[in-house]
């Protein structure tokens, strides 16, 4: 394995020494990188990769006692990652970081194995569509695992102006929204930059090459339908061409006017596969499918609203998007990774299963949720607001 371990570490001094993003998602400094066996995992682009680079080269370990590999390198394809992570145990290796362990078929056993017999750390990036696969409660027996989501909207303003800027929590900002939002205001305008951010500002990688972005984000679903799902799901060829239907029918409708028959119709298949696909794209990240809390989440129940997974996507793949559609994803998205999120028949949102949000312009009236208690408007177009009006852009300040 002599020449296989040059390629290997080779490659892996190079990704690691030319790293030069300094700047750490939000998620960088939850990981409790003391534990043995940690997992990343989400959608393709928000950062994976790049976390467990920087956490390699802030490691003050020589290069040959800590290696990088993703799971699809030509390299690999006659070894298994045991023997890989044997092999480098054996010649001294400390931490050993596996990218996108989802293309390795059987990774679950392979993981098992390094954990139960190597005395390596092992770090692993993987597809949110591993939260699916049938091994994903016994993997989190083992592995302290992290789902990672897009960049929230203070995280793009503090990469596009190059300053640090605070998060607050649901409760700091529901009641004391106007002080946050004079407070921020002194730092930022947030509406230049808004829509810069819904139609391009949920992926990191959009700052690396901004020309390509929408052709990438075209890239990342394809790979996630006939990569990421096919290795995972076993899909077949003709089941893709679905998958990608399905997508695209979605930019036709607005969240609210969801019909699974007229949909499985048009898609060509099955109520029940319909909602087979629709769990595998949410778990792939493509789609947010939200339900009420009595509902609960399971396969083959309804969803009340179907969404593509953020504002990118509806500028990269639908012609003119609904702005209203566009405004429910954004608070969405800014409020999933760290609150509980279900759909609410009077309101727009039920949060923790006790705050009602309506999301709406600047003009958008109480009269829908007038007489719920704890009920608020998430408006677009404001910059301050009052009493239980709350700007819209503010959410994007909770991670």
């Amino acid at each position: 394995m002599d020449e296989l371990f040059e390629i290997l570490f080779e490659n892996s001094t190079k990704l690691i020494e030319f790293l030069n993003i300094e700047y750490k998602r939000y998620f960088f400094k939850k990981i409790d990188f003391s534990s043995p066996l940690i997992g990343i995992l989400g959608a393709r682009g928000v950062g994976k990769t790049t976390a467990l680079l920087q956490y390699l080269k802030e490691l003050d370990l020589p290069y040959d006692k800590k290696l990088y590999i993703s799971a699809d390198m030509v390299e690999l394809a006659n070894y298994s990652l045991f023997e890989i992570a044997k092999e480098f145990e054996k010649r001294g290796g400390k931490v050993l970081v596996i990218d996108e362990i989802h293309k390795s078929r059987g990774f679950e056993k392979e993981l098992k194995n390094i954990y139960d017999r190597l005395g390596l750390q092992l770090l692993f990036s993987g597809s949110s569509a591993m939260h699916l696969h049938h091994s994903y409660a016994d993997l989190s027996r083992r592995a302290v695992l992290y789902r990672v989501f897009g960049l929230s909207f203070r995280e793009f303003l503090e990469l596009k102006l190059k300053k640090s800027l605070p998060s607050f929590s649901l409760e700091e900002l529901l009641s004391s929204h106007m002080h946050i939002a004079a407070s921020l205001l002194k730092e930022i305008r947030p509406y230049e930059f808004f829509k810069e951010y819904l139609e391009f500002g949920y992926y990191p990688f959009y700052f690396d090459q901004s020309s390509t972005y929408k052709m990438r984000l075209e890239n990342i679903i394809n790979t996630v339908v006939e990569v990421d799902l096919v290795s995972l799901f076993s899909i077949k060829y003709e089941s893709v061409i679905k998958l990608k239907k399905l997508i695209s029918f979605l930019c036709m409708s607005a969240p609210y006017k969801l019909n699974i028959s007229e949909l499985s119709k048009k898609v060509g298949i099955n109520r029940d596969k319909l909602y087979l696909y629709i769990d595998y794209l949410v778990k792939g990240s493509i789609l947010v499918a939200l339900r009420s809390k009595q509902k609960g989440d399971g396969i083959f129940l309804k969803p009340d609203k179907l969404y593509l997974q953020n504002p990118n996507l509806y500028y990269a793949y639908c012609k003119h998007p609904e702005i209203g559609t566009i405004r429910e994803i954004f608070f969405y998205d800014q409020l999933a990774p760290s609150y509980d999120v279900t759909y609410s028949k009077i309101g727009d949102f039920l949060i923790e299963n006790c705050y009602v949000v309506e999301v709406g312009g600047k003009k958008k009236g109480y009269e829908q949720i007038r007489d719920l208690k704890d009920s608020f408007i998430a408006a677009d177009g404001l910059e301050v607001g009052i009493g239980n009006k709350i700007p819209l852009w503010l959410f994007g300040f909770l991670y």
